[in-house]
């Protein structure tokens, strides 16, 4: 059973990384770059980004629940369903991704590692995307 485990954290972390890098340096957004002015695909895409992230997140946060607790609700560790810990999962993913971090589940033990490389994607992730956006924009002006 622990080898299950490890496996579906290995293939959420592998296409969390595989989704990243294609949004980073993929030909998809390059085709967007290549248009001048707003692009809503664009605007999309990266939506579609974050919403795989915090998913991907949710289902480790998730996975690594059903082994030991790594999230607890107001400093309790509260019995919940099996979806209830999915709704809690994805919840405290999208929150820590965002980086609102309301404090009402909190990470313990591993989750607290996890927790902070998704708040450093998600302060990494729009920084990426600007930077990756003006050097386009720089190499189009150049040409």
């Amino acid at each position: 059973m622990e080898y299950v485990v490890w496996f579906l954290i290995g293939a959420i972390v592998f296409i969390l990384g595989k989704s990243l890098f294609d949004f980073i340096h993929g030909e998809q957004l390059q085709h967007y770059m290549r248009r001048r002015g707003f692009s809503l695909e664009l605007f999309y895409v990266l939506i579609m980004i974050y919403c795989i992230v915090i998913i991907g997140f949710g289902l480790i946060y998730f996975v690594l629940s059903m082994q030991a607790p790594i999230l607890v609700e107001h400093g309790e560790l509260k019995q919940v369903s099996v979806f209830g810990s999915l709704m809690h999962s994805l919840y405290f993913s999208g929150v820590t991704i965002l980086t609102i971090g309301y404090g009402d589940i909190t990470p313990i033990g591993v989750g607290r590692l996890i927790a902070i490389v998704q708040a450093l994607i998600g302060y990494i992730l729009p920084t990426a995307f600007v930077l990756r956006l003006v050097q386009r924009h720089d190499q189009s002006r150049d040409q």
